[in-house]
């Protein structure tokens, strides 16, 4: 498997998934780093010069086996060495023993938001009276959240408001605000029928591709299709796209993943959960009642029909993210949120998130099952595509019912990546140098090396062993400055589902 996942991002490195991020748009997601504001300065652990980590494990985020006792040095915001025990300190470093600990590179998060889906006013089904969910804005939690977790570059996947991702991703570069580097995507690519109020539904193909033109003006760096979006709608906006050197992924319902490879797009969302090929009484443009559910289920990793969808996505150069957190209710094995993670819930948040999962606990028995098959074929089809040589990347995509969180939920979805059968430091390679890969920035993020920027992640414990010691986060490391996990967690306690 680790030859497969190497190979496969390796070919779409070269290759390339339609353009690469050219110069000025790399740019803008990873700017010069910024000296730490009266803002930040709270959060900041660890700020010099030289800094020396000492009697490290370093899992460097290329797929390989862990280097023990090592030294990473730090100057300014680059990783200047990775030496063994008896090389000497550079003079004038701040020397951290590290031993017991591992570093890696930061998480790559590539499905990531800025909001939260508010469900006022349940009732006993977990449906809301509201004819339409609300997207309100977690501008204060969410970049707090994902940094302290050790998210230090995340795309946002689609946005609800886009000024204020634009702004907040300024004022984060600046070093006004701690959060991590962001890759703002334009508001979504909606067509009719939409049930966000919060989302323009577009016209025709036309509008989709001035709507492309006018957000990459406005500094947005990727672009996300959704779930009623046409195929002549979604061609326009990939073409535009792509003329701008800008990459174009999707939530695909109305158009199929196949119809959406043929088009040129270049990433697909939520794994195979969405695909809707095989759907009973499929039209084109035109989005299911079942959203993919059926094809998912009828789907064989080994079968004819996955091979050859596989097949096409990999010769399409097509990437997959894997949002497994999101759907991990699903799981028979499903681990509710720890004490840490409910303590930044807010108290309607929490009790949200609390009476769901009442709610899920009395499901009938048929359809646990069919949800648990659901789960076991989406897991087989990740690796499937990955042993097919395929670029899958990861996030958790943290929305909805309070299950998944920003920051925790990119700790999870690497997690749950082993439970899919990949190996602890494959799903580390998945979660951090493959979504660089993706975004065109490997040369910089993404794994642990000297002349890379400085963007790491110190944890206690061993996560090649025990990945769940991936959570056990002290210091996160953003363009050399080290920021403290526990303080930035405790600034938001209470507070995520509010502000």
């Amino acid at each position: 498997m680790l030859k497969a996942l190497a190979a496969g991002a390796a070919a779409i490195a070269l290759l390339g998934a339609a353009p690469a991020p050219h110069a000025k748009v790399s740019a803008r997601i990873l700017p010069p780093p910024a000296a730490p504001g009266k803002a930040v300065l709270p959060f900041v652990k660890l700020s010099g010069a030289l800094i020396a980590l000492t009697h490290v494990r370093v899992i460097d985020g290329t797929g390989a086996a862990p280097a023990e006792n090592r030294t990473v040095t730090i100057r300014g915001s680059t990783i200047e060495a990775i030496s063994g025990p008896e090389a000497p300190i550079p003079p004038g470093a701040a020397v951290l023993d590290m031993t017991g600990r591992t570093v890696m590179p930061g998480i790559v998060g590539m499905h990531d938001h800025m909001y939260y889906i508010a469900r006022p006013d349940l009732d006993a089904d977990g449906h809301s009276d509201a004819p339409s969910p609300l997207v309100p804005q977690m501008t204060f939690s969410a970049p707090r959240l994902y940094l302290a977790a050790g998210v230090t570059t995340m795309r946002t996947a689609g946005s609800v408001e886009p000024y204020t991702d634009l702004n907040v991703k300024a004022q984060i570069d600046a070093g006004a605000l701690a959060g991590p580097h962001m890759d703002v995507t334009a508001p979504y690519l909606e067509g009719a029928n939409s049930p966000f109020v919060q989302m323009h539904q577009l016209k025709d193909a036309d509008e989709a591709r001035r709507m492309v033109a006018f957000w990459a003006d406005q500094g947005a760096t990727s672009f996300k299709a959704y779930m009623n979006i046409t195929r002549a709608e979604l061609k326009a906006a990939i073409g535009e796209a792509h003329r701008r050197g800008l990459k174009l992924t999707g939530h695909l319902c109305s158009v199929t993943y196949p119809e959406a490879a043929a088009l040129g797009i270049d990433n697909l969302e939520h794994g195979f959960w969405v695909n809707t090929q095989n759907d009973p009484g499929k039209q084109l443009d035109l989005c299911p009642a079942t959203t993919g559910a059926a094809t998912l289920a009828a789907m064989d990793a080994e079968g004819g029909p996955a091979r050859a969808l596989i097949a096409q996505l990999v010769r399409s150069k097509v990437a997959i993210t894997s949002t497994l957190p999101v759907f991990e209710p699903n799981s028979p094995s499903y681990r509710p949120l720890s004490a840490k993670m409910l303590d930044v819930l807010s108290p309607q948040a929490k009790a949200d998130y609390l009476r769901l999962r009442a709610l899920a606990a009395g499901a009938k028995p048929d359809r646990v099952a069919a949800r648990a098959r659901l789960w076991a074929n989406e897991l087989k089809l990740e690796r499937a595509f990955v042993a097919a040589g395929g670029l899958l990347i990861a996030g958790p995509d943290p929305t909805g019912a309070g299950n998944v969180l920003p920051g925790f939920g990119d700790q999870r979805a690497i997690e749950l990546l082993v439970e899919a059968g990949f190996s602890p430091v494959e799903a580390i390679r998945i979660g951090t140098l493959n979504g660089a890969i993706y975004l065109g920035l490997a040369d910089r993020i993404g794994s642990v090396a000297p002349g890379k920027n400085a963007d790491l992640i110190v944890v206690r414990g061993d996560p090649s062993r025990r990945i769940e010691d991936i959570e056990n986060v002290e210091i996160v490391f953003k363009d050399g400055i080290g920021f403290d996990s526990q303080a930035l967690l405790a600034s938001v306690k209470g507070r995520y589902g509010q502000y």
